[in-house]
């Protein structure tokens, strides 16, 4: 009696060749997910976010090896230049414009039974390293070519579309509370990817904007820019 083979198991890459937009929407997807669904759970605020970063952050490996061809790592002063502009108009153009929403986050007051200093190295880690890695793939890498075709991986990284560009600039700031410098950034990243073709600049100027934000907020306590 003959038997039934099983059907054959999907790796992630092949996966991904089925549907090529999951790895830059999945991990984008899971962290919005989450950071709706958390807070509405009877768990602590740094519990929440520690497991939104670490599960966001797994996705991210999960999907690195078809992503990894795309994020050349280079050094370019001219990002980390742009990281740093980025954070002084995010700062400078505090109380100038109206915000959409409030967000806080104070690592002393969600601490609970964790150590402050793990909280804050985990809300640095995932602001820095996972937040930049994932909004840049979202945005940058699957958005702006999107918008220039479906078949979006036809379209050369960092190729200008007027159309695309403006649209991911500016959908991006309206992502955030602070929607105005939110627009700046996401013109800046943008312009960055366009310049080098290669998304580890955007990247690199986000760690920096994000990285000097946490450190301005950790030195002056203003919680509501985390």
């Amino acid at each position: 009696m003959s038997r039934i083979a099983p059907p054959p198991s999907r790796s992630i890459s092949d996966i991904s060749t089925v549907w090529p937009w999951l790895p830059y929407v999945a991990p984008f997807g899971v962290f919005a997910v989450l950071t709706t669904l958390l807070p509405m759970m009877p768990i602590g605020a740094g519990v929440g976010y520690t497991a939104k970063t670490l599960t966001t952050a797994a996705i991210l490996a999960i999907f690195w090896p078809m992503m990894r061809q795309e994020i050349q790592w280079a050094w370019d002063w001219r990002a980390v230049a742009a990281g740093i502009g980025v954070f002084i108009v995010w700062i400078g153009l505090e109380g100038r414009y109206p915000q959409i929403g409030h967000s806080s986050f104070d690592p002393y007051a969600v601490a609970g039974p964790w150590n402050v200093s793990g909280i804050i190295s985990i809300r640095l880690f995932g602001a820095a390293i996972v937040v930049p890695l994932m909004e840049e793939l979202f945005w940058r890498s699957f958005v702006m070519r999107f918008l220039v075709a479906s078949r979006f991986k036809s379209v050369p990284l960092g190729q200008f579309s007027w159309y695309a560009f403006v649209i991911t600039a500016v959908a991006f700031g309206f992502e955030h509370h602070r929607w105005l410098p939110g627009i700046i950034a996401g013109i800046v990243y943008g312009a960055l990817l366009c310049r080098s073709r290669n998304l580890f600049s955007p990247i690199l100027a986000h760690t920096v904007t994000n990285l000097l934000l946490g450190i301005y907020v950790l030195q002056t306590e203003q919680w509501s820019f985390w």
